[in-house]
């Protein structure tokens, strides 16, 4: 059975490596939708340099005010005005052992090529692995996975944000096969 895609601003959220990145450009690709915004990319300046909030919100709000992106992020900062102008929203619900195990795969895989991420940034693997360490992914994971499944049902049900379609996946395979019966039929407006 097809499903019908009519949405045009969308966000995808989740737990560090759930594939929000990759399921975005992934839906870019289907729909036709030329703006991926990634929150990682605006927040993260050079020399891992955090931007200032005020300047965060900014280039966030100039980013989604075109008719239709997708934007990849969990940013909570700057929820109130992705999550106010999306009209669906992802979520990728993925079992702590899968994306604890992608977090390792990629830290590895972009340590070891120095493959660069945004604004010239590139990631160390070694320091990943000190787990107490707030530089360290994993620890980010460990304190946010949990916090995440808490919150984010608590955002969705404001009244505020009855506008969304939300589309939570539990696993890879729901992703996959929802992927594969998508039906797209995009209208801009």
């Amino acid at each position: 059975m097809a499903t019908d895609f009519p949405f045009h601003r969308i966000v995808v959220i989740g737990a560090t490596s759930s594939g929000k990145s990759t399921l975005a450009k992934t839906l870019s690709e289907r729909l036709g939708l030329e703006d991926i915004i990634e929150l990682d990319a605006i927040y993260w300046q050079a020399n891992w340099t955090p931007i200032e909030p005020l300047e965060f919100r900014e280039r966030v709000e100039t980013a989604t005010r075109s008719t239709s992106w997708i934007v990849a992020g969990n940013y909570r900062v700057v929820l109130d005005i992705v999550w106010s102008r999306a009209q669906a929203v992802i979520w990728l619900d993925l079992p702590f052992h899968v994306v604890f195990w992608r977090l390792f795969t990629r830290s590895l895989r972009r340590g070891l090529k120095q493959e660069e991420l945004w604004n010239g940034n590139r990631e160390r693997f070694w320091p990943h692995l000190k787990f107490w360490s707030e530089d360290s992914l994993f620890h980010w994971l460990f304190k946010t996975y949990w916090r995440r499944k808490r919150e984010i049902p608590f955002f969705l049900n404001l009244p505020w944000h009855d506008h969304l379609q939300l589309f939570h996946f539990k696993t890879q395979q729901e992703v996959d096969e929802w992927l594969a019966n998508l039906k797209i039929e995009i209208t801009k407006s």
